[in-house]
Parts: C-alpha cells; sequence; structure tokens
C-alpha cells in the first residue's frame, strides 16, 4: 500500500482549473499507475474532504527538438476531483482563485 502523499504529485494550476473550481472540481497530477479508487482515498485522507467522483486521464508527452536532436517529455496523469456538496473545499486552492 503506498502513502495517499505518494499518490498526488502535484496539483495542476492552470485557467480550465481555476475555472473549474466554481464548481468544487479540482485538478491533480497523480501517479501513473494510481487507480480511481486510490485517488479518491488519497484526497479525503490528504486534504480532509468528500469525493464524489473522480475522472482520471492520460497525457502523452509533448515531442521537443534540441538543435537537430528530438526527444519526448515525460508522460503523466490527470485527475480530476469533484467533491460532493456539503463537503468544505480545499484550501490550498482558496489563494489562488
Amino acid at each position: 500500500m503506498t502513502c495517499a502523499h505518494d499518490i498526488i504529485v502535484r496539483p495542476i494550476i492552470s485557467e480550465q482549473s481555476m475555472e473549474q473550481m466554481a464548481d468544487k472540481k479540482y485538478t491533480f497530477e497523480v501517479k501513473k499507475s494510481a487507480n480511481k479508487i486510490e485517488i479518491k482515498k488519497a484526497v479525503e485522507e490528504v486534504f480532509g474532504v468528500k469525493v464524489l467522483n473522480v475522472t482520471t486521464s492520460n497525457m502523452l508527452g509533448k515531442k521537443k527538438r534540441m538543435g537537430r536532436f528530438e526527444g519526448r517529455r515525460a508522460s503523466w496523469k490527470k485527475a480530476v476531483v469533484k467533491l460532493t456538496a456539503d463537503s468544505k473545499t480545499i484550501e490550498f486552492f482558496d489563494g489562488m482563485a
């Protein structure tokens, strides 16, 4: 069993994720091998909130060039977590909106 802090890598701060905060949806980069149940338990444990559902998507790494050499950024997994209506908000995101 992995620790909850190992499953959640970092929060994702973008225009789209800031707009979704009004609907109590929060976006995180998560461990690539984590499933929806593990992500739900990790968010509930770390932030002390109630999660309604979790939506995940695998993000492919972008192609990058360095002169004549071509490489690729690492692929990662994104999770959008929707909280229940009676749940409190995540304080980490409160100052950013």
